[in-house]
């Protein structure tokens, strides 16, 4: 039997503005340093789409500052992004990779905050991963330029490295979705205003970590899978994919919530994900989407952490929902308890 014949399907980018086009006309300095983190998305692209047949990628190398475990692609992730950066007008550079910020260019204007591989873990079951940066303006000392809070952020995105890779980029006004055409290694505009969809049923958490969350969280999740016979009225749907960017992007293109507060384990007292290189660039795109981010009770992004590697409870989509989970914190103990039938602030 003779095998199909694929067609070939020459790419076609007529009429879509590439990144360096839509960059143009922006702060100069801006545009050249999301350039550079671009173009090592463009080639980590590569590196993760070749999966297990470069499974030296994979091993463990060590542990963080925050004793997460490392892989090897961890650190060439860093490296590369650590290198190009170094040749724009980036003078402090903070990674999730690294103990202690890096001044690159004494001479430089910006700061950036890194999580080189987010998800990496996940790499070995094919899941979508990335990189996450934020950019500020340099303060006279480089822990200064990013404990603050994160509303003086300038520019903020992420790579997604999934079936597409896709970066999500806000330069403060509004975000704007690019797809990478592999064959020029290029990233292309799809659409320049992104606004996340306020209707829809999807809630992502860890559900495993029941037992250990506060009440609210509790009464807040009872409510959702009790469906439509519970106060929300309505069926939901539970998402998990444990990849910070993945829950993002669903999230971006489809609605929902997502959630992962503080609970009672030792270590998560505050959270599991870092302010600076996790929680505030995806709380500034949320929000310039039209959605909202809080640590379960308060605006993120006038929150500054108290030091480089600080943890806190995110709870990040459609804005009615974040609105939401912190009123839950405001009900009286009654309605929060175990099992309550009908919260009387709530209905559908």
């Amino acid at each position: 039997m003779t095998a199909p014949v694929m067609p070939t399907i020459a790419p076609t980018v007529s009429g879509q503005v590439s990144l360096d086009s839509h960059l143009a006309g922006s702060d100069a300095a801006v545009a050249t340093a999301i350039g550079a983190i671009a173009a090592v998305g463009a080639r980590l692209s590569d590196l993760i789409s070749e999966g297990s047949l470069r499974r030296e990628l994979h091993a463990e190398v060590g542990q963080n500052a925050d004793q997460d475990t490392q892989k090897a692609l961890d650190l060439i992730a860093d490296e590369a992004l650590s290198e190009a950066l170094a040749r724009t007008p980036v003078r402090f550079l903070a990674s999730e990779e690294r103990d202690e910020v890096v001044e690159l260019d004494p001479a430089g204007t910006l700061a950036v905050a890194l999580d080189p591989l987010d998800g990496s873990s996940n790499i070995d079951a094919n899941v979508s991963i990335g990189t996450i940066f934020s950019v500020y303006p340099a303060a006279a000392e480089g822990q200064a330029s990013f404990l603050r809070p994160g509303r003086e952020q300038i520019a903020a995105g992420y790579v997604v490295y999934g079936p597409q890779t896709i970066l999500m980029l806000t330069l403060g006004s509004g975000v704007a979705m690019f797809v990478l055409l592999r064959s020029e290694g290029r990233f292309y505009r799809i659409d320049r205003t992104l606004t996340i969809p306020e209707k829809a049923s999807e809630f992502a958490i860890n559900a495993s970590n029941y037992r250990h969350w506060s009440k609210p969280i509790r009464a807040y999740i009872d409510d959702c899978l009790s469906g439509e016979e519970g106060p929300r009225g309505k069926n939901f749907n539970m998402r998990w994919v444990a990849s910070l960017v993945a829950e993002t992007h669903r999230i971006m293109t489809r609605g929902g919530i997502f959630l992962y507060p503080a609970d009672a384990r030792c270590g998560y007292e505050r959270g599991r994900l870092r302010m600076v290189y996790e929680c505030a660039p995806i709380a500034l795109l949320v929000e310039q989407a039209g959605g909202a981010a809080s640590d379960g009770c308060d605006r993120l992004l006038d929150m500054a952490p108290a030091s480089l590697h600080a943890r806190t409870p995110f709870v990040f989509g459609s804005s009615d929902k974040v609105a939401r989970v912190a009123a839950y914190h405001d009900l009286p103990e009654s309605e929060v308890a175990p099992l309550f039938g009908k919260r009387g602030l709530f209905t559908a």
